[in-house]
């Protein structure tokens, strides 16, 4: 299941709520939340330093929030840096 645009927005949104300006500037600038499989939500962010702070701060949060504005149960954030998205399409 692909992510809506609105949806992306909607949990980018929440999650600046959460971070902060600052972080949510420095961390979540380039993200995407993208596609969901089964239970994983796939994100990709602007590099790998931003996808792995993603990761380990975040990802329950990330998942919680998703969860909700999904309407679908998300047990794994698996975050990306960009440059796999772009290889893969």
């Amino acid at each position: 299941m692909m992510v809506t645009d609105v949806q992306d927005q909607a949990i980018a949104a929440r999650m600046a709520l959460i971070v902060g300006a600052d972080r949510f500037d420095r961390l979540f600038r380039a993200v995407r939340f993208d596609q969901v499989d089964v239970d994983i939500l796939y994100v990709y962010a602007r590099d790998e330093d931003a996808a792995a702070e993603m990761e380990d701060e975040f990802a329950l949060h990330i998942s919680i929030i998703a969860s909700k504005i999904l309407d679908r149960e998300i047990n794994v954030v698996l975050v990306l840096p960009w440059h796999l998205l772009k290889s893969e399409r």
